[in-house]
């Protein structure tokens, strides 16, 4: 009879960089200190470290925030987080990193996991860890970013960019976006769409950071596509022209379309297709339905359709998904260390 194996939480380490916004600091700790295992077990264990041994932070508040654990913490980590700082320095001006926080980040392991949110990114991109590779941050600060770091394809058109191994999210809530999509990434969708209610957050939102550049304020009386929006979504199953999403607000096709990408980020096709493929995962995690039916129930049509798209969107195959992620199994897949 072959043992169980032991269990132990998926560490996550938040480096906490002088300068750290509050905020930015209390979402991986939130996110990440809520989602538990069918036998009630947190399966992520989060703490704070410093590149100094332990003692004050500074925050951009009027207070600094006590951290109890030095830069050695980061050896212990499953995943690094870093989150937006105002006082990077050198980091930030030129694009390389202070002695003190090249020593830090040199104790993280190989194969560990890493993340940032906002202008966390300089330090993942003056480490040299982006060169060549996609990344994100706030869209105000997306234009200098690519100047200081030109070998970067930033993208400043996102919420975040999971790029494998390493994750990189836009402004401030955009953090909260990445974490739990990194929950979902690796316990499934019900766990991480537990934290959302929990955190009392979308536990997916649509678009990009286009929709929070700042624009004229429209008239109050301009239709928006909401009700197109709740519609389409009552009738996933069902085949969806634009023409008809139109129709809802009794607006052009044209008018409707450039609406439509004001207002989320993404055109109509390409919004109905990431709610496909939410359903489609949910149905795949949930229910015993097969692949043919869950392709019809989420409005891909053929099982092929759904394969293609949730490949392009997943990297895997429903059947990969499925038996990676059904709830059944309380947790879904264990965490690579």
């Amino acid at each position: 009879m072959s043992r169980e194996p032991e269990f132990r939480p998926h560490r996550v380490v938040v480096l906490a960089l002088d300068g750290l916004l509050p905020f930015e600091l209390g979402i991986p700790h939130r996110i990440f200190g809520r989602p538990r295992d069918a036998r009630g077990r947190l399966l992520y264990d989060v703490v704070t470290c410093s590149i100094r041994p332990p003692g004050p932070v500074r925050t951009d508040a009027d207070f600094a925030v006590q951290v109890e654990h030095g830069p050695e913490t980061l050896a212990t980590a499953d995943t690094v987080i870093i989150p937006a700082s105002y006082e990077l320095g050198p980091v930030f001006e030129q694009g390389v990193l202070t002695g003190e926080l090249a020593a830090a980040l040199d104790r993280i392991r190989p194969g560990t996991r890493l993340a940032s949110i906002c202008t966390g990114v300089y330090v993942l991109a003056a480490a040299g860890l982006l060169d060549g590779r996609p990344a994100t941050t706030h869209w105000a600060d997306a234009d200098r970013f690519q100047r200081l770091f030109p070998r970067i394809e930033v993208d400043p058109g996102v919420l975040f960019i999971d790029d494998g191994d390493v994750l990189t999210s836009a402004g401030v809530a955009a953090g909260i976006d990445l974490c739990l999509h990194m929950v979902r990434r690796d316990h499934g969708t019900a766990i991480a769409n537990d934290v959302a209610r929990r955190t009392v957050v979308p536990p997916h939102r649509d678009g990009g950071q286009a929709q929070y550049i700042h624009r004229p304020v429209p008239d109050p009386q301009q239709a928006t596509t909401t009700s197109a929006r709740a519609w389409a979504l009552g009738r996933l199953n069902e085949p969806i022209q634009l023409r008809d999403m139109a129709a809802q607000e009794s607006m052009s096709v044209r008018t409707f379309t450039r609406r439509f990408r004001e207002e989320t980020g993404v055109s109509p096709g390409q919004w109905l297709t990431q709610q496909r493929v939410e359903r489609a995962r949910h149905l795949l995690e949930s229910t015993d339905r097969s692949v043919d039916q869950v392709a019809r129930d989420a409005g891909f049509g053929t099982a092929q359709s759904m394969r293609q798209h949730l490949q392009s969107a997943l990297g895997v195959t429903p059947t990969a998904y499925r038996r990676t992620f059904r709830a059944e199994n309380g947790t879904g897949a264990a965490l690579r260390r």
